[in-house]
Formats: structure tokens, C-alpha cells, sequence
């Protein structure tokens, strides 16, 4: 550990490409934003509109759980106009009507009406639902073409006079650069500040993306894939610590590292959404010996350069046991992730290396770990100008092995 600690050298860049892992991966995508907002109660009789999940039914009262967490009664009247629309639709002419027996849980609703004394319930005079199940289909399209059209990568510059976002990618052992070009039509959503929730991503804009940020893009790439004219752009600024345990508090859910960069001990708040996991002694091993130039794959790769994408895809295929994949080698870093073992803040020791990503977090609002990963002390203590190129074939923003312009 001594080797660690002394290791001046290690930067940011160790763990920069861990948030483009995760942190870009639209794995959360809803149908639609809610435009609805959750107020306190309003005035007996004033006109309201209210949105979210229903929770359950009973004759015409319908429990919605909000997008805010609260509950509320919607009542439906005989009188009600119930309407059903697919996701992503936006014009009330082609939505279908339908009646209150088709509303099932797990449906989301938009009612509006009046509000009843206590706040708590809705008399609805119309209302709009999007079937889970269509739902559930919109949100797989929108994964599959995320992965199919999306690029992902850290910011290198922005130009906002000719709405381009110069991206820095990294595809298996390869630097690039990619011109993000923004149009007035591109939706632009902003990560919050405690939150890599793509369901938390508020409305953004051009100017608040700067150098440095995470950000994913989705898009139509030109013919040679140096520019991708952008229909979405998701972003956010990440913090990504490499450092050792310092304590742990169990009560408060917290872990204190020392940053291997400020030399500074950094308090990260431990929640249930955070994923703890221990990094495979063998993958560990194997990605240090790329840090450091040597061969991933031992006897097996003798002649292979540790840089080539074909060593890359079998030593990760060795090293994972495959798993992870999709069809074609290209690694899906949550599907690997899922498979480590996990751990808890219990298990963490005094002194123990640690990679962490975590949310930028703010003044009143501590940084919260998105990623914890252990087992990571042969990467620290190897040549640390590579890692980012090694660690960033997990990047689920990757494209295919080996084409040189893939994120």
C-alpha cells in the first residue's frame, strides 16, 4: 500500500472513464417528463392537474403515487373524459378514448380537475394514461437505440456560437474525438446535482455543459464518424476519487477516503442505490499488466500487442468468464458490474484502495457514491496514463470492438 500512497503521479484520469461507464447509460428512460408540478394544497375548489403511477383502484377512486412521492385520490366521474395515448405522443387528437375499466396499476396518469378541501383528492373532468405496458416498450426502444445511436465521452470544449461540443471518446487503448453538433431541435437534459437517475435529468442548456463533464449523445453519425448531429444530449459533472479508506460509519452510511490527488480526506455518503463491488482479483491483475504494457493474456496472446483490440476482448472474455457481452465483443459494463461480487461499507477495511465515482454533490448536499469498486490496488499502483484507456471498453457507450471511431 506504501506504493499507493507515495504514487504522486496518480490523477483523475484513473477514474474518469468509470462515470462514463455508468453515469451515460440511459438505463432509466421514462416516457415522458412530468409537467406536472406538486404544490401545497390548493384551495378547496381551484382548478388542478396532477401526474404519476397509480398505485391502486377502487370503483372510480384511483390512488396515484406522484412523481413527487406523495399520494393523491383521483375520482373519476361518469362525466370524465379518459383518453389513452402512446408514449411520446404529444397531440391529444390522436389519443383513443377509453373507459375506467381499462386503467390497470402501474398505468401513468395525468388528471386534472378540482381540488378538494384537504388537498388530497382530485375530482377529475378529464384525464390522460399511458398503458405500462406501452410504457415498458417505449422504454426498451429508447435502450436500444441509445446503445445503437448513442455516443458517450468526457467534454473538451464547447463552442457555443456554432453549437458544437468537441467529445472526447476512448475505444480500447484509442483517444478520439467526436463534434457533437447541437441544433434548436435537440432536447438537452442536465443530470442533478445528487442524482445519475436519467428520470432526474431537468431541461438544460448549451451553456451549461462545460469542459470536463460526462456527457452522452444520441444521434445520426456522418459517413466517416468524426460528427454526430445530435437529436438528445444528456450530461453532468461527476467527481471520480481513487484513495484509500480512512473510516467508516456505519450509522450515518458515510465513508471517508484519502484522495490519492488532493492527499485530502473526501466523506462520500453510502445509499441504497449505490453499488458496492469488489473488481475480480484476476481482472484487477490483468488490467494492471495493460497499465503497465504487458500482455493481458499471457502465453495465449504471445505476439498480440496489450493496446490491440483483439487482446482487450480476450483478456476481458478471460478475465470476466464472458459475461457481459453483447453480441459482436462489445463489453456491457452493468452487466459485468452486476456480476462482481458485491459488497457493503461493513466489509470495507482501514487502508483498502478504492475507486469511486460519485454525484458532484454541493454545499448542503454531500457527494453521494454511484460506483465503489475494491480490489482495484494493482490498477492504482500501475502506469496510471493508460487506465482510462483500459477501464473504457466497459463504457456502455461503446460501439463495435475495434473500428477505431467507436466510443
Amino acid at each position: 500500500m506504501r506504493s499507493i500512497v507515495a504514487g504522486r503521479h496518480v490523477t483523475a484520469a484513473l477514474v474518469i472513464t468509470i462515470a462514463a461507464m455508468l453515469f451515460l447509460a440511459p438505463l432509466c428512460l421514462t416516457a415522458g417528463q412530468d409537467t406536472a408540478t406538486q404544490r401545497a394544497a390548493p384551495p378547496s375548489g381551484s382548478k388542478v392537474r396532477t401526474v404519476g403511477t397509480i398505485k391502486s383502484i377502487s370503483a372510480n377512486a384511483i390512488t396515484l403515487t406522484t412523481d413527487s412521492g406523495s399520494e393523491v385520490t383521483v375520482l373519476i366521474q361518469p362525466s370524465t373524459r379518459l383518453l389513452r395515448m402512446e408514449p411520446g405522443q404529444t397531440d391529444l387528437k390522436q389519443a383513443t378514448p377509453i373507459q375506467s375499466q381499462d386503467l390497470q396499476v402501474g398505468d401513468r396518469l395525468l388528471a386534472g380537475g378540482t381540488a378538494s378541501d384537504n388537498g388530497k383528492s382530485v375530482t377529475a373532468t378529464s384525464a390522460v394514461v399511458m398503458k405500462k405496458a406501452d410504457v415498458a416498450a417505449k422504454q426498451e426502444r429508447d435502450r436500444e437505440d441509445w446503445q445503437k445511436r448513442g455516443v458517450g465521452g468526457v467534454v473538451k470544449a464547447v463552442n457555443a456560437g456554432t453549437g458544437t461540443i468537441t467529445l472526447t471518446t476512448g475505444a480500447l487503448g484509442a483517444s478520439n474525438t467526436l463534434a457533437v453538433h447541437v441544433s434548436k431541435d435537440t432536447v438537452i437534459r442536465r443530470y442533478a446535482p445528487d442524482s445519475v437517475k436519467f428520470d432526474d435529468a431537468k431541461p438544460g442548456t448549451l451553456d451549461q455543459i462545460k469542459p470536463g463533464d460526462q456527457l452522452r449523445a444520441r444521434g445520426t453519425k456522418s459517413a466517416e464518424g468524426k460528427e454526430l448531429a445530435a437529436e438528445e444530449i444528456v450530461s453532468g459533472t461527476f467527481r471520480n476519487v481513487a484513495g484509500t479508506v480512512v473510516a467508516t460509519d456505519a450509522g450515518n452510511g458515510t465513508v471517508t477516503l484519502q484522495d490519492l490527488v488532493t492527499k485530502r480526506p473526501v466523506t462520500m455518503k453510502i445509499t441504497n442505490e449505490s453499488q458496492l463491488r469488489k473488481l475480480p482479483p484476476m481482472m484487477a491483475q490483468r488490467i494492471a499488466m495493460r497499465l503497465k504494457g504487458g500482455a493481458a493474456n499471457g502465453p495465449a496472446g504471445a505476439g498480440v500487442p496489450a493496446s490491440s483490440p483483439v487482446s482487450a476482448r480476450t483478456s476481458e472474455t478471460q478475465a470476466g468468464g464472458g459475461a457481459g457481452f453483447r453480441q459482436g465483443g462489445t463489453p456491457d459494463f452493468q452487466q459485468m458490474l452486476n456480476r462482481m461480487p458485491a459488497v457493503t461499507l461493513g466489509d470495507l477495511q482501514k487502508g483498502e484502495a478504492l475507486m469511486v465515482v460519485a454525484t458532484e454533490g454541493s454545499a448542503e448536499v454531500p457527494s453521494t457514491a454511484i460506483i465503489l469498486l475494491t480490489g482495484v490496488e494493482p490498477i492504482l499502483t500501475a502506469a496510471p496514463s493508460q487506465a482510462s484507456t483500459i477501464l473504457s471498453p466497459w463504457n456502455l457507450s461503446a460501439g463495435n470492438v475495434g473500428t477505431g471511431d467507436t466510443p
